[in-house]
């Protein structure tokens, strides 16, 4: 089935402050495709649940803690739907007892029939990295819809939309996935007014051995050898994206490393989202970003759509259970 957006999980990390710009793209996207809108907290209140896992509070008690955290979170979150941005849209709002924040999204978005979660990325602190250590980084690896981080505060005006995609299909990437990435993008681009770019960048036909002093010896390649390796790859790329009308002013293929190219290509462009794939390697029964995704999102100054193979299958059980309240 082709990307579309009928309704749309807004991931709220703190109920107190509303993610400005997380809450504006997604009432445009939504108004622009006519989805609904589901703001949602998972709830996490280290005094309530202190008291919960020591046995301070039972029964009633406990259930009337839990409800009145939820009551609390949800009246929170109403006042973000209540926002101009939303204006004629229809937005619901919900709060859960549930852990660890990432299974908690997917959970709902799961149980609401989400097709999109957006989420915003927390800013650099100073002299470090985006803040994706544990939820961000588990919530696209392990969310089987698409997910959007939001990077950027600017608006999205008739934004370039660029698809990276790679034929060549690295890292055990199901050739399928492009043809979602190209979809997604193509979507995206058409109900925000905007073009979509298509992007794939390789890496030059050099033959290293190793030398007797351990350095890499570049050995010669017969004449003509590198050309006929680029036109190949241009070949296959075109082929790749030939059902998605793309002109060639805004096709980018790129000789070098994909997580540099992508990103300077993205700046060059003034791209406002990228979209870019994911995928499991089976053999070491975990799930990994593919190689552009993880590298990039440092990086990047536009958003980031983060989509699937159509077989993906999540490891997050669809009923949540109150272990962690245990200790």
């Amino acid at each position: 089935m082709s990307f579309r957006t009928r309704r749309i999980l807004v991931a709220i990390r703190d109920e107190s402050r509303a993610p400005r710009s997380a809450l504006r793209k997604a009432a445009m996207l939504a108004r622009a495709s006519g989805a609904r809108v589901e703001l949602y907290h998972a709830i996490n209140a280290p005094q309530a649940i202190d008291a919960l896992r020591r046995g301070l509070v039972r029964g009633d008690q406990s259930r009337d803690i839990i409800e009145r955290e939820v009551e609390r979170a949800e009246k929170k979150l109403s006042r973000f739907a209540a926002l101009k941005d939303f204006k004629g849209l229809k937005v619901t709002c919900r709060a859960t007892w549930d852990y660890p924040s990432h299974e908690a999204i997917i959970r709902e978005a799961m149980a609401s029939g989400a097709d999109l979660i957006i989420a915003s990325v927390q800013p650099r602190t100073t002299g470090g990295r985006l803040l994706l250590a544990n939820n961000d980084w588990e919530l696209i690896r392990h969310s089987p819809c698409p997910v959007l981080l939001v990077k950027s505060n600017r608006a999205w005006r008739k934004p370039a939309v660029v698809a990276a995609v790679d034929p060549f299909h690295a890292h055990d990437k199901p050739a399928s996935l492009d043809r979602r990435i190209l979809e997604a993008g193509q979507y995206l681009a058409r109900e925000l007014g905007g073009q979509l770019h298509a992007f794939h960048a390789f890496m030059p036909l050099t033959i290293i051995a190793p030398a007797p002093a351990g350095q890499a010896l570049y050995l010669a390649l017969p004449a003509g050898a590198e050309d006929v390796h680029t036109e190949q790859v241009k070949r296959t790329f075109e082929r790749t994206i030939a059902k998605f009308s793309i002109p060639p002013a805004r096709r980018h293929l790129e000789m070098g490393l994909p997580h540099d190219e992508l990103v300077r290509v993205a700046r060059e462009i003034g791209a406002g989202i990228a979209v870019t794939g994911a995928i499991s390697r089976s053999a070491w029964r975990r799930f990994i970003i593919g190689n552009t995704a993880e590298k990039v999102l440092d990086q990047l100054s536009c958003d980031l759509l983060v989509v699937k193979p159509g077989n993906f299958q999540t490891r997050v059980p669809r009923r949540a259970t109150m272990a962690w309240l245990e200790g």
